[in-house]
């Protein structure tokens, strides 16, 4: 996800659930290092022949219902917006994911205000877990995720403050999301997780991490080189991928999550991870983009599928379906006079990832963020899934 850290945030609406070019290659072939900014960070706020589009009924489907968990990724910036947020979804959810505690060089932690919401998670029987980054000032950095790894009091530390946060705070669940490390710090990284993971475990909670979308163990560059996905699956409970931002703001039109290259993260993911692990991403968002796209240009709007479908109505364009990515989009023109293509999800992009879910038979499913308009996931999730 270097247009300026700046810039990125205040073209971007939220969050979206764990580099440069990353998901815009092809699943199937490795990306090259990365040198543009990391798509990821577009998802973290920081503080303060036109055919329609099939609908899908949930009354006609034919299924049975299949038990799964569901993750709700929320950051608390705004507490009473963050406390609304759970009273919408939280009866929909299994965790509430609180997004972050972001980790200090010396292994102590920035504060969030989440009481509030922990409250509300509670009341809504959702569990409240955790979110461990190393995200800071607009980044994710690879120098304090070293220093963790590496020294030995800061790691000391570190597993103290989160221990102590969790029975504080009554989190039930750690999540730990580093991302943007030295790949040459993959080793060190397994480390870590093999100290952390063990003693938050016996702690009594359940623990789980995030994990780069990846095709092989080859694929390197600083998003995906330092995570192993094998050892992540023998060490955590389970992992949470993140499969989301091929179409990203800041690179071409194209689908968030187009379900080819989300499938073939799954393979290999399944492949070194058992299915019963493995928790697949999905995005709650799309995006806008002014035409044409130019490489370093305006960065796209981003906006919830709701708001999507809202603006396809408003503009009196027809909602188009590509069938290989499984995505809706449309084109319109601006009262400006400019032209722009949205890509966003719907109830048939989302059917396309229940049904991967069951057919790989996933633990869950994790929303990427918390916050987004779009009542149609919901209803078609709880018809098709019991939530645990």
């Amino acid at each position: 996800m270097k247009k300026g850290i700046a810039l990125l945030f205040s073209l971007s609406v939220l969050l979206s659930a764990c580099g440069g070019n990353g998901n815009q290659n092809e699943a199937a072939s490795p990306p090259k290092e990365e040198t543009t900014p990391h798509p990821r960070l577009e998802q973290i706020q920081s503080e303060p022949g036109q055919s329609k589009i099939q609908e899908v009924d949930p009354s006609e489907t034919k299924h049975g219902k299949t038990k799964i968990e569901t993750i709700g990724f929320l950051e608390p910036i705004d507490a009473n917006q963050a406390v609304e947020e759970v009273k919408k979804v939280g009866k929909h959810l299994t965790y509430v994911a609180f997004f972050s505690y972001r980790v200090k060089e010396d292994g102590s932690l920035h504060p969030i205000k989440d009481e509030a919401a922990l409250e509300q998670t509670r009341k809504s029987g959702a569990t409240p877990m955790m979110v461990l980054t190393n995200f800071t000032e607009g980044n994710f950095s690879a120098d304090i995720a070293h220093k963790i790894f590496t020294d030995k009091a800061a790691s000391k530390n570190l597993i103290q403050s989160v221990l102590d946060t969790m029975k504080s705070k009554g989190y039930e669940a750690l999540n730990i999301d580093f991302e943007h490390i030295r790949a040459e710090d993959r080793d060190l990284y397994n480390g870590f997780l093999e100290t952390i993971l063990p003693t938050v475990r016996e702690a009594g909670y359940t623990v789980s991490t995030a994990l780069a979308p990846k095709t092989s163990d080859e694929q390197s560059g600083p998003w995906h080189g330092a995570h192993d996905y094998k050892r992540h699956g023998e060490l955590a409970d389970f992992v949470v991928l993140m499969t989301y931002e091929w179409g990203w703001s800041g690179g071409p039109p194209r689908a968030v999550s187009p379900i080819p290259q989300v499938r073939a993260v799954l393979d290999y993911a399944k492949s070194v991870i058992p299915a019963e692990k493995i928790v697949m991403g999905a995005p709650l968002y799309g995006y806008d983009w002014t035409l044409p796209y130019k490489k370093g240009g305006e960065f796209a709007k981003r906006l919830s599928p709701q708001a999507a479908a809202d603006l396809a109505t408003k503009e009196k364009v027809d909602v188009k379906f590509d069938n290989k990515s499984q995505a809706p989009h449309f084109k319109y023109t601006d009262d400006k006079g400019k032209k722009h293509e949205v890509w966003f999800e719907n109830e048939q992009s989302m059917q396309a990832k229940f049904n991967l879910a069951k057919e790989y038979k996933l633990r869950g499913i994790a929303y990427w963020v918390l916050g987004e308009e779009f009542p149609a996931n919901w209803t078609l999730l709880d018809d098709q899934f019991e939530i645990k």
